[in-house]
């Protein structure tokens, strides 16, 4: 896909599935997905694409997060991130920068393994509320303390929105996580959101309500999350999930005065 010269291309890992009642949820109303039924498969399970988008802009190759990596748990199973991007024609040492929406794990994958960087000449940009939640916190999980702890001299930790490459820019969107970040690709009049884990599955941008069962502040997550549909809503503006189906771009519409999400 392009956004002007900017060519943005999902990179997929694998696949998560959970009991959606376990993911979103809708306060006070015990079966909110009664009415998305369409969404989740006979089990009432919610598939979840896993991955990142690879963003080509002049001189750059940007990876937006890097996948959950070999996990593969009965839940959560990845694998494909490097088999994708060789698909794309691109190496590792090919990736000049790595940016990271947030640090849950299904987002870092591939970010290092077995304690080594697997983009060796990336420089690595994380919002440094996220980074100091899940790795400088006396409470951070140790499990991602050594996953990311590897990253540290080559990571850029930013604390304002602004571009972190042409035509890429970084939105702090707290909510989900502290240091949660939209990236915002733009050339001339064409806009793209890659929203990460502000918008879990395409039910979030129809109900206003609803909450993520893991946002550290759902308030906070809700009001981002909103603000965003209501910019993008009856725009040229695409979006895009990080566990979208098959991590397609859309756009927000409103019809009969509900609003819904057309994949492109």
């Amino acid at each position: 896909m392009k956004v002007g010269g900017i060519e943005i291309v999902p990179v997929l890992d694998g696949v998560g599935r959970e009991p959606a009642a376990e993911v979103l949820t809708r306060p006070d109303v015990p079966d909110a997905w009664a009415c998305h039924a369409d969404l989740l498969d006979e089990h009432g399970t919610l598939h979840l694409d896993l991955g990142g988008f690879l963003v080509r802009t002049g001189e750059r190759v940007v990876l937006v997060d890097t996948g959950v990596g070999t996990i593969d748990n009965g839940k959560y199973a990845g694998g494909r991130f490097l088999a994708s991007l060789e698909g794309l024609g691109v190496s590792p040492a090919d990736v000049t920068d790595v940016v990271f929406t947030h640090l849950h794990f299904d987002h870092v994958g591939w970010a290092t393994k077995k304690g080594e960087v697997v983009f060796p000449r990336a420089t690595y940009r994380v919002h440094e509320a996220d980074w100091a939640h899940f790795v400088d916190s006396p409470d951070a999980e140790p499990g991602a303390v050594r996953k990311l702890s590897p990253l540290r001299g080559r990571l850029e930790p930013f604390d304002a929105d602004g571009e972190i490459a042409p035509g890429v820019s970084a939105r702090h969107t707290p909510g989900h996580t502290p240091g949660s970040t939209v990236y915002v690709v733009s050339d001339g009049d064409e806009r793209a959101l890659l929203l990460g884990d502000v918008v879990h599955s395409v039910v979030e941008l129809h109900e206003r309500d609803w909450e993520a069962v893991f946002d550290v502040d759902p308030v906070a997550a809700r009001a981002v999350r909103n603000a965003i549909t209501d910019e993008v809503a009856d725009s040229t503006d695409l979006v895009v999930g990080a566990h979208f189906p098959g991590l397609r771009f859309g756009r927000v519409v409103t019809a009969f005065g509900n609003r819904t999400f057309q994949q492109i």
